[in-house]
């Protein structure tokens, strides 16, 4: 399935414990997909997003981390290692999936649709870092991109207008 996918819940995605899954389960629910890495200056937002996530769940609010290696090698683990990263170092409770990429010719169908959906600065399509952040309404309109600048606890008052809008 390519970007042209019909609804980012039809999208192909895999577990971080590598079942076969989709985005059908947050259907109706807000969605914050973070590309992640371990070992990268921003990950001290695991931290923020752990943080939102725990404050808005209970009202519709699902981060998903996606692991990705392409910048400089900093998500090098596997995935048993990066869920005992996440889970021993931030506490980690929100959905993570498996590694994947971002940009290239082998980038995932799931960024593909976010990047066509939401451009970057200038009009960029490419991630250029981890932790860049695409916020999806409760229909699966991709409404925000935010680059990995852009702290965990900057996206409140968007993701707070989305929880309040009607699904």
């Amino acid at each position: 399935m390519e970007a042209t996918a019909t609804s980012i819940y039809d999208i192909p995605v895999t577990a971080l414990d590598g079942t076969a899954a989709t985005l059908a389960p947050y259907r109706g629910q807000v969605l914050l997909i973070v590309n992640v890495a371990s070992k990268c200056g921003f990950t001290g937002q695991y931290k923020g997003l752990e943080e939102l996530y725990r404050t808005h769940k209970d009202r519709g609010l699902v981060v998903l981390g996606f692991p990705c290696n392409q910048f400089m090698g900093q998500e090098p683990g596997d995935a048993e290692e990066i869920k005992q990263f996440c889970s021993l170092k931030y506490d980690v409770t929100f959905p993570m999936f498996a590694k994947l990429n971002v940009n290239g010719a082998e980038a995932h169908p799931l960024y593909k649709y976010l990047k066509s959906a939401a451009r970057g600065f200038l009009g960029t399509q490419g991630i250029k870092w981890n932790f860049t952040k695409f916020l999806v309404d409760r229909s699966g309109h991709v409404v925000g991109r935010y680059s990995a600048l852009t702290e965990p606890s900057k996206l409140t008052g968007d993701i707070e207008r989305l929880l309040a809008a009607p699904a």
